[in-house]
């Protein structure tokens, strides 16, 4: 009962010297208030950006393989000239790894314009309905295998068929934000809208698509036709993207077997590296995740900075305050008080001090979070709860450290010199 006493009259204490000295410690702080602004803000980018990323990625499932020029995932630096000169992968290619890859099941294969090393489109198509109009979609032409494929489900109408295909039929299946942008809830079955300057008939409407970071908002804005039906109005776009489905628990097997065939289509000798790339779900996941922590690792320094800055100002305001209450300090020990309850005492304040600066901090990166989510939609934020508990406590840690030398030197004053400090 006597500590507990004790503990609340030291933070007592401790909140009047806040109170009296408001610009003080605020300033004494600010590093701290940084330093926990910045952990939390990127720690919940980064567990958002996680949480869409496994969304985004989960719906693949754990046997899909995707086969692309260069390795499907993150491209960091800039690619060598064999790289950026590779040519496309095919219809062939695609064709091949299905009839001669005993490990595979299906595969889907998707056509579009020819796109640059950083991976972007140079003019994306437009599609109208009316006077309605939907800038940068995503519009490719592919297979009737493409649902089975890639685990979309059809929510209205049907997907078109092997038949429409190969008689190259004017039919298109959309995302699911197209028919709210175009169609401004109308049923879109049987409408024609026009892309790149053809007109399609709407049979089929996309099931919205987990995430939207790793789509590039373009998900559910596609606009697909036959693969065939895109090569008749489009015979120089040949940038193909090939999505192979193994059997069950057979991935790294038909991994190989893909490896095999695209190695002695284009051609590789076998001393030479591959020419494409092949790469999983999970691959993907893990190399982003790779990526994040090093983006982690240097927010981690930076805000150890800030918390550095806002430890030095601790130290250095807590020993102005031993000076400024040296004659209180001498008082309390003439009256009885020992070296450990100075100690607690200074180490009360600066704790409190610091944990403060931490609760602001805090309260500043989730408001920040907030406003990521208000701003920008597509890039998610979430405040995990361990990064606040973090936050907190080791803005407390840093009172705690910086704080124990002037607590120090407090209880070691002399009680006789320090009543005659003036």
């Amino acid at each position: 009962m006597k500590r507990r006493m004790e503990f609340g009259e030291n933070e007592r204490m401790a909140f009047e010297s806040l109170r009296d000295h408001k610009m003080r410690s605020l300033l004494t702080v600010f590093g701290v208030v940084i330093g926990v602004t910045a952990l939390i803000a990127v720690a919940s980018i980064l567990v958002g950006v996680d949480k869409d990323l496994r969304a985004s990625l989960s719906q693949f499932g754990t046997d899909t393989l995707f086969v692309f020029k260069w390795t499907p995932g993150i491209h960091i630096g800039r690619m060598s000239p064999e790289e950026r000169n590779r040519k496309p992968l095919s219809l062939e290619d695609a064709l091949a790894i299905r009839d001669e890859a005993p490990a595979v099941r299906q595969i889907s294969v998707e056509v579009f314009p020819r796109i640059t090393p950083g991976g972007g489109q140079s003019n994306p198509p437009t599609v109208r309905y009316k006077g309605n109009e939907v800038f940068g979609i995503d519009h490719s032409g592919t297979l009737a295998t493409w649902p089975e494929v890639n685990n979309v489900a059809v929510i209205k109408g049907r997907f078109f068929t092997e038949g429409e295909d190969e008689h190259r039929a004017d039919v298109a299946v959309i995302g699911y934000d197209l028919q709210d942008s175009l169609f401004k809830g109308d049923d879109p079955l049987d409408k024609t809208i026009i892309v790149a300057g053809v007109d399609y008939r709407v049979i089929g409407v996309l099931a919205k698509r987990p995430g939207t970071l790793t789509h590039d908002d373009s998900a559910d804005k596609q606009v697909l036709v036959p693969y065939y039906t895109y090569r008749k109005y489009h015979p120089y776009d040949d940038e193909h993207w090939i999505v192979a489905k193994a059997y069950t628990g057979m991935k790294a097997q038909a991994e190989d077997e893909i490896r095999g065939i695209l190695r002695r289509r284009r051609h590789v000798p076998f001393d030479k590296p591959d020419n494409f790339g092949i790469s999983s779900a999970e691959q993907i996941a893990e190399q982003f995740r790779q990526i994040m922590s090093t983006v982690a690792l240097m927010t981690i320094v930076i805000a150890s900075i800030g918390l550095l800055v806002g430890g030095v100002g601790v130290m250095n305001i807590m020993l102005m305050s031993v000076t400024e209450r040296t004659r209180e300090i001498g008082v309390r020990k003439a009256i009885g008080a020992r070296r450990l309850d100075i100690i607690r005492q200074f180490l009360t304040e600066a704790i409190t001090l610091t944990g403060a600066g931490g609760i602001v901090g805090v309260l500043a990166g989730v408001g920040i979070s907030l406003l990521i989510n208000a701003i920008f939609p597509s890039l998610p934020s979430a405040v995990p709860a361990w990064a606040i508990f973090i936050g907190v406590a080791v803005s407390m840690g840093v009172g705690l450290f910086f704080g124990m030398y002037p607590a120090v030197k407090a209880a070691r004053l002399d009680p006789v010199e320090a009543l005659r400090y003036e």
